[in-house]
């Protein structure tokens, strides 16, 4: 364990709440530096390819030209199925703004959804259940509430709107998890 990089425990927390996990090599030791206190989550779409479960992952794990990798500690498939990328800070917040708390990058660990964004690219009900459950598993762990998971475009309500459901729905539906109001 790599005391840069605390996040080491984001594949037991999903695995612990019954999900699908697919560690990807060397996460453990990916990062672009220490995350600070661990405040909440930031949920994006990825406005990726159409068809398969995380044809993302390698822009994700890697970055793309101008923004280097990783670009989210997580990637969400289609199936559901969590991708654990990175156990140190990723690039996935920008400039933005919550509840006081200006360093996103920092503070928040970033999840990739892989979808499209747009509407002839819906999100899968198994997709979105993930969503919610690992969710809920992360801020059980880092002890915050559910005002604490955000969409990218809560974050940065200029210039971003990701992920394109309706982010006070989403987290009531994390919220009952909490409670143990609805199980999977």
């Amino acid at each position: 364990m790599n005391a840069t990089f605390p996040l080491t425990w984001l594949a037991d927390v999903l695995r612990g709440a019954g999900l699908k996990v697919a560690e990807q090599p060397g996460w453990r030791m990916r990062g672009r530096g220490p995350m600070g206190h661990v405040r909440g989550i930031i949920c994006h779409h990825t406005a990726g390819p159409k068809s398969g479960i995380m044809p993302s992952l390698s822009v994700l794990t890697n970055g793309r030209p101008g923004l280097d990798g990783p670009l989210s500690q997580l990637g969400l498939g289609r199936d559901g199925t969590w991708f654990v990328i990175a156990a140190g800070r990723a690039n996935h917040a920008g400039v933005g703004a919550w509840k006081g708390i200006t360093a996103g990058n920092m503070s928040f660990i970033g999840i990739e959804a892989e979808n499209q964004g747009i509407p002839a690219d819906p999100w899968p009900a198994v997709q979105v259940s993930s969503y919610k459950r690992g969710c809920a598993a992360i801020l059980r762990k880092i002890g915050a509430p559910v005002e604490m998971c955000i969409g990218h475009k809560e974050w940065a309500p200029r210039r971003k709107i990701d992920p394109t459901f309706d982010m006070k729905a989403f987290r009531n539906g994390v919220a009952a998890i909490m409670k143990g109001i609805d199980r999977p």
